[in-house]
Formats: structure tokens, sequence, C-alpha cells
């Protein structure tokens, strides 16, 4: 069984990251962006639109990534390297940062379900596109 190349699940990790990145600021920040102000303003919490905030959640997507890359890192090993081996690592990743905590706080109905439902669903398709990205850089 070989090591992890760190260096290659980082590389692979911040290509994964700015793929997650770019959908995340397309679809949070200019398509739904507009719906989300509107829930959390009727919540009585409106959005902190700060820089600090912006670079937190841009820090997330590499963290999530980072995260992809190296389970496809350490389940290679027993799956083998290529995209059905990404598929599972990406797939893990969606189920523990996305549909879990979304079927946690949707159903509260706290915020409109259609907007989990959304960020949910292209959630999957993003990480699961990202994963493939950064592990067809991966080798060790």
């Amino acid at each position: 069984m070989g090591k992890i190349n760190w260096g290659k699940v980082v590389l692979g990790g911040l290509v994964a990251g700015i793929i997650i990145d770019v959908v995340e600021g397309i679809l949070e920040g200019i398509i739904l962006g507009p719906e989300w102000r509107q829930a959390m303003q009727a919540l009585g919490h409106p959005l902190r639109e700060t820089g600090t905030n912006m670079t937190l959640h841009v820090l997330l997507g590499f963290a999530y990534g980072l995260t992809a890359l190296w389970l496809y890192a350490a389940i290679r090993p027993r799956f083998g390297a290529g995209p059905k081996t990404a598929l599972y690592a990406g797939l893990a990743v969606w189920v523990l940062g996305s549909l879990l905590p979304s079927v946690n706080w949707g159903p509260r109905g706290l915020l409109p379900g259609h907007l989990f439902t959304i960020a949910v669903v292209v959630g999957l398709v993003e990480i699961v596109v990202a994963t493939e990205a950064g592990a067809w850089l991966y080798q060790e």
C-alpha cells in the first residue's frame, strides 16, 4: 500500500476547491443570492456580506476540495485509481457536508425548502465534478 502523496492531494484539492468556489459563487451569490437575502431578512438576521465572511466561504470551498482529495487518496488503494473511486470520495463528502446538514435543518421550516433542495442537488454535482477533476491530477 503506497503512501499518500500530500503534494498531489493539495494540488488536486486546490483545483477541486476552485471548482466548488466558482459554482457556489454563481449559485449562492448570483442566482439564489436575492432569495437567501430575503429569507434571512424575514428571520430577522440579514446576511452580513463582509470581506471576512466571503473569505470564510472561499476557504470552506477549499476545505471541501482538500477533504475530498484526501479521502480519494486514502481509499484509492482499496478501490483502485480512477473515476469510480473519485465518485465514492465525492459522494461521501457530499453526504457529510451537504445532505445530512440540510436534512437536519431543512424540515424545520426556517428557510424556504426549495433553497435547500437546489443547494443540495447542485452541491452533489459540484462536489463529484470537483473531486473527479482533482483526482485526475492525483498520483502516488
